[in-house]
């Protein structure tokens, strides 16, 4: 476990940088969640602020770098997403300051991102599942639905459901 944070905390600390026609991470496959990077405005569907997040490509195109804060300051958290070719799946590292942390691992299904982190069976054989997924939507926004299974994904509960809008971009020199 250690080593997995001390590597969260390398590639936070790593500047972002463009990918090149020629770098190691020009495969499609690199690229299936380059809908989410940008500048967002988190909000549920009743339209109350939830947050904001700042997604950015690193790595020369390697990796997805998301930096979250609620909208009362209280809460933030860092991600890491990247494909992995070896085993054909994307993953995520999270980190926030609750302090809690999830490792999810999917991928790209009919154009939605869809990650799952499962839990060991529990103490009376239950297995506890997170699921995110992001959506990209038609009039631009990303919906990210994080569900909550403690039954092995039979039956599921809501633990976040934000819809992403860009925020507008400030003024040159801002």
């Amino acid at each position: 476990m250690p080593m997995r944070l001390l590597l969260l905390l390398a590639l936070l600390q790593t500047p972002a940088t463009p990918a090149t026609a020629d770098g190691p991470c020009t495969a499609a496959e690199h690229h299936q969640f380059d809908f989410w990077i940008g500048d967002w405005d988190v909000r549920a569907a009743t339209g109350q602020a939830l947050g904001t997040n700042h997604i950015t490509s690193i790595l020369g195109g390697c990796a997805l770098q998301e930096n979250w804060s609620s909208a009362n300051g209280k809460s933030r958290g860092v991600s890491i997403n990247a494909f992995d070719p070896a085993d054909h799946r994307w993953h995520q590292e999270w980190v926030d300051n609750s302090p809690s942390r999830l490792t999810l691992t999917g991928g790209l299904v009919s154009g939605r991102m869809v990650m799952e982190q499962r839990e060991p069976p529990s103490a009376d054989g239950k297995v506890q599942v997170q699921r995110i997924t992001w959506t990209p939507l038609e009039d631009g926004r990303v919906r990210q639905h994080w569900e909550v299974s403690v039954d092995g994904g039979t039956t599921w509960k809501t633990a976040f459901d934000g819809y992403y809008s860009r925020r507008p971009a400030g003024p040159p020199g801002v």
